[in-house]
């Protein structure tokens, strides 16, 4: 019977993929969730949906939790554009049998700004500042020991100046399934699928997409790897959107990245590094990535892990 389940998956993918090729662009509400979580991921332009393997896999594939041994942790910080900041904070255990768990936290604030009006532009006294929250608690487990399903619920809530807020709940669904060939792996996801967001009285869906993605070592050696990867993702509201990328590692220790971002209208091309440190019984590491987005500038990325 669990074999069965990602023929399955595959197959409704697919459907949506094929049929729902349409254009809308800025339809759709909080689109900080399309924003990625992890500076490794982002390194390599975001085609990590086969590779994630740490505690960012709650927000890019909720299966792969399901291969972590013990207990990760992330923390990541993103500068985005005029002053925003985007943080994300996760961590999961896995409880063997009982399968593991993840929590996550997602927070994208903008800078404190002053209340103004016609009669008074240089602001009357009052700031206020707009936010975008997400909470989710993540699943999975092994179906096979090749074959791993998970997902993650999550609780959206977007505020804008006192009482104008807004909430939704949302579902992701993903399956990974890995192989012994060169580490060969292939993910798939369908995330923010849930409730609208009402503003005043129109209401917008979430920015739902459908992922697949494939990885494997391109080159290994005792001491030294090239891994490649490629990820299509097809939103709601617009075109399919294709990433690949690659990253060398040397020894498990250290780590160089680059990827770009093909049909994308601003986002291009991006690059980052990391180290890893073996230290007593967990593994510490430190991401670093930079993404380029045309006119509107850059976008640095850090990320903070533990792995035990």
């Amino acid at each position: 019977m669990h074999s069965k389940i990602l023929p399955v998956i595959i197959l409704l993918f697919l459907h949506n993929f094929v049929f729902a090729q349409y254009e809308r662009p800025g339809s759709s509400s909080a689109q900080f969730l399309k924003i990625g979580v992890s500076a490794r991921a982002a390194g390599m332009s975001n085609a990590y949906i086969a590779l994630a393997s740490g505690a960012d896999a709650v927000y890019y594939n909720p299966a792969a939790i399901a291969r972590i041994e013990k207990t990760a942790v992330i923390f990541t910080h993103n500068s985005w554009f005029a002053g925003i900041s985007h943080d994300f904070f996760a961590i999961t255990h896995n409880f063997n049998r009982w399968g593991s768990f993840g929590f996550s936290i997602t927070s994208f604030i903008t800078d404190e700004m002053k209340v103004r009006t016609p009669l008074q532009p240089d602001g009357t006294g009052e700031t206020f500042f707009a936010g975008n929250y997400r909470v989710g608690i993540s699943y999975a487990r092994s179906m096979t020991d090749r074959v791993k399903f998970g997902g993650t619920v999550s609780y959206i809530k977007s505020e804008l100046y006192k009482s104008y807020s807004e909430e939704a709940v949302a579902i992701d669904i993903a399956t990974l399934y890995v192989t012994n060939f060169r580490d060969f792996r292939f993910g798939i996801r369908i995330a923010n699928f849930g409730s609208n967001m009402t503003y005043v009285d129109e209401a917008y869906p979430l920015p739902i997409n459908f992922t697949f993605g494939l990885s494997m070592n391109v080159i290994e050696r005792p001491n030294n790897k090239l891994l490649g990867s490629i990820s299509v993702v097809k939103p709601n509201e617009g075109k399919p959107l294709g990433q690949v990328g690659v990253e060398w590692n040397f020894d498990e220790m250290l780590f160089l990245r680059s990827g770009y971002n093909l049909n994308h209208s601003v986002e291009t091309y991006s690059f980052g590094g990391g180290v890893a440190l073996e230290v007593q019984d967990l593994t510490l590491s430190i991401d670093y990535s930079y993404s380029s987005y045309r006119l509107l500038g850059s976008v640095h990325r850090l990320s903070l892990g533990i792995q035990l």
